[in-house]
């Protein structure tokens, strides 16, 4: 894992499970937690109705922005239009785990090369009890990376982190890509991360934009 860089001053948006790891992991790279007027970038992990009106909110105060609440992307235009007026920067993404980008990587590569060959594909998305939007974030990421149309089934149960699974079926075999998270402290270190990577930015970014 990179060295962090010089302390920031990290603004919790929330703090659910989600907000307590991020905290954690902020501090085990010698970051600071501060009150929102204070902070050099704001991290939110809150609910899909509140999230675009915090980024009004800690956009007019010109605080750079982590976001890894989803469920609000169809006002992304909205969110863009923010940005640019108040020049910050903003990252978001509907998984922060760095395995999961890897993931969205393998899955445009095997549907380009699978799908011209009859294959049709599905997938199955698992997350906790508590979990709002279905399907994911993540789901819609990864339907969105095949190209085409993906029915995605969700099943919310218990305490389970997030498991994707992507099948590419065809008539003579199938081919099943999953990747299941063991916890949530992935998500809150690669959020961490995230915001330093965008320390001295403006803009709006995915976590594409981290791995150029």
């Amino acid at each position: 894992m990179p060295n962090p860089p010089s302390p920031l001053k990290v603004s919790l948006i929330g703090y659910g499970k989600m907000g307590k790891m991020v905290e954690k992991a902020a501090l085990s790279r010698n970051h600071l937690i501060v009150d929102v007027l204070e902070a050099d970038v704001c991290i939110d992990f809150t609910h899909p109705d509140a999230a675009v009106e915090n980024i009004y909110r800690l956009a007019e105060q010109r605080k750079n922005i982590i976001m890894g609440t989803t469920g609000w992307y169809e006002r992304l235009p909205e969110v863009e239009a923010l940005v640019k007026k108040y020049q910050i920067g903003l990252l978001y993404s509907p998984n922060f785990s760095l395995g999961v980008n890897l993931f969205l990587r393998i899955v445009e590569e095997a549907a380009k090369r699978l799908l011209p060959f009859n294959y049709h594909v599905a997938g199955v998305e698992w997350h906790h009890k508590e979990k709002v939007d279905s399907p994911s974030g993540t789901a819609l990421a990864i339907a969105k990376r095949t190209g085409v149309p993906v029915d995605f089934a969700s099943v919310r149960c218990g305490s389970i982190p997030g498991k994707h699974e992507l099948l590419f079926d065809s008539k003579v075999d199938q081919i099943t890509l999953t990747h299941e998270a063991r916890s949530r402290e992935g998500f809150a270190m690669g959020a961490v991360q995230a915001a330093e990577w965008l320390q001295g930015k403006t803009g709006l970014y995915t976590m594409e934009d981290m791995f150029k």
